[in-house]
């Protein structure tokens, strides 16, 4: 399909030091220090979701001289708990931006979906002759109640969105190809017990402040032993190459015509790791925009894919990876070509 990227539009929450505030979040702040984050985004108490959302696509929509009137499709692609159960928080973002009528979709394959959306998109331009502009939006706001936000895995999560406003026929920032594969075996890694149907209320003692680090599931998988996990740390990075392979093959490429891979936004280590395993040198990933920013979950990639537009850091014909893990467990990637 011959789409591209007409305009990107961010918001984030206020920006924090991770050292300042790390104690508020965990016993052992210097853990957490040690991921290499320097600075991450938190929304005030009455900023949520959609909130973020709508003030993302406000920006894009403003900088591309367009308004809601224009759009034929409003995507939302979320990765964290919602604001409320039974409720299509993609409608809720149309009816924020005053659109009365309009096609919505609905994303929520956790961090994945800011970027395997793209691909869902591809494939209604390819069944929808009439369909023009679309706004596409990932978000993530954390539920601070449901997860610690720097206790969920080994990395600082962060609240954010980014907004792009999609066209038939851009020549600019083109998709290429979307590819993803999950191994259902490892579905319930990162879960929140609490809050679905299953268990929808809490012990009355339980708090997220203190409730175990997400990676104790994985580490109880694997019964502790630390060649499994060892050989489990290689299969995650062994399986991004897989999935950039895929989508390369989709699209026609080769992986070494990547001028940069964006990868979720990782503690530095885990980003030099990615790196090493891919080939490229770590300046050429989002390695230093992920210190700034945290993980913003489904915003990630398109965040740091517009920043490095803005920053003069990619030019015209060249081939973006997006990548990465969620949960699922998933692997997937999209290519774009500026």
């Amino acid at each position: 399909m011959n789409f591209g990227i007409v305009e990107f539009g961010y918001a984030f929450g206020e920006t924090l030091e991770v050292a300042r505030v790390a104690g508020d979040f965990v016993t052992d702040p210097e853990r957490v220090i040690r991921l290499g984050y320097k600075t991450f985004h938190r929304a005030s108490g009455d900023v949520w979701a959609v909130d973020l959302a709508e003030q993302a696509a406000q920006d894009a929509l403003k900088r591309a001289g367009l308004t809601p009137a224009d759009l034929d499709l409003v995507v939302l692609a979320t990765s964290e708990h919602p604001e409320y159960p039974h409720w299509d928080s993609s409608a809720a973002l149309a009816r924020e931006l005053g659109i009365p009528r309009v096609q919505t979709l609905l994303l929520n394959e956790g961090c994945a979906s800011g970027v395997t959306g793209l691909g869902v998109v591809a494939g209604q331009y390819a069944v929808q002759t009439g369909l023009n502009r679309v706004l596409f939006v990932a978000v993530n706001r954390v539920s601070e109640f449901h997860r610690n936000r720097m206790n969920v895995n080994n990395a600082v999560h962060s609240d954010g969105a980014v907004a792009v406003l999609l066209e038939r026929g851009h020549a600019g920032h083109q998709w290429v190809s979307t590819a993803q594969f999950t191994v259902p075996e490892l579905c319930d890694f990162f879960r929140t017990d609490y809050g679905g149907s299953v268990a929808p209320l809490p012990p009355l003692s339980w708090t997220s402040l203190t409730a175990p680090a997400g990676i104790q599931r994985v580490q109880q998988h694997f019964g502790r032993d630390p060649r499994r996990l060892q050989a489990f740390v290689q299969d995650l990075l062994d399986r991004v190459g897989e999935v950039i392979d895929e989508a390369c093959e989709q699209g026609g490429v080769r992986r070494a015509d990547l001028a940069r891979v964006i990868y979720i936004n990782d503690g530095q280590e885990s980003m030099q790791e990615i790196a090493d395993a891919l080939g490229v040198a770590v300046e050429r990933t989002n390695v230093e925009l992920a210190s700034v920013h945290g993980h913003m979950g489904a915003a990630d990639q398109l965040t740091s894919l517009g920043e490095h537009i803005g920053r003069g850091e990619l030019v015209e014909g060249d081939l973006v990876a997006l990548c990465g893990i969620s949960i699922g467990m998933r692997w997937y990637c999209t290519l774009i070509r500026i």
